[in-house]
């Protein structure tokens, strides 16, 4: 496989913000494929999609409540999967932005964390009851969540 990624035009697109395609004010798939072409006119070779996985947006959809699925807000699985086939057409590549060093706290793993100090998932995430112990760290998301 060549370093293809060393000369791309890579473009970070935030879907919800990108096209509406419907006019329901949101940003989804179908605004998307209407904006292809001038992705392509712009020359871009490969597009980063910020996540679209179904989440509770505390934290602009970074927080995946499901990475098995695609918000309804942008459309439906079979609306991603056309989208894609389009930016293939297009000789663009895609890559998604996978979010795994936190969740949701919606999330199922989470939640059955969550459930018992005996779970097998409860070493997914860090715990404690000292405010103080963690003191030090910095919050990314100050405006929308208190703790990380």
């Amino acid at each position: 496989m060549t370093n293809w990624y060393t000369k791309a035009i890579f473009y970070e697109l935030y879907p919800r913000a990108f096209a509406d395609g419907n006019g329901d004010g949101w940003g989804d798939f179908i605004g998307l494929r209407q904006r292809l072409d001038y992705l392509e006119w712009l020359g871009v070779d490969c597009i980063w999609m910020t996540p679209v996985y179904p989440s509770p947006l505390r934290d602009d959809g970074y927080d995946v409540s499901s990475y098995y699925g695609i918000d309804p807000k942008y459309g439906l699985m079979e609306d991603f999967k056309l989208t894609v086939d389009e930016i293939h057409r297009r000789g663009m590549k895609i890559i998604m932005d996978l979010v795994v060093n936190h969740t949701s706290d919606l999330h199922p793993w989470f939640v059955e964390a969550r459930r018992s100090k005996d779970s097998p998932l409860r070493d997914y995430y860090v715990w404690t009851h000292d405010p103080e112990k963690y003191k030090e760290t910095r919050i990314i998301f100050l405006d929308t969540e208190e703790s990380n």
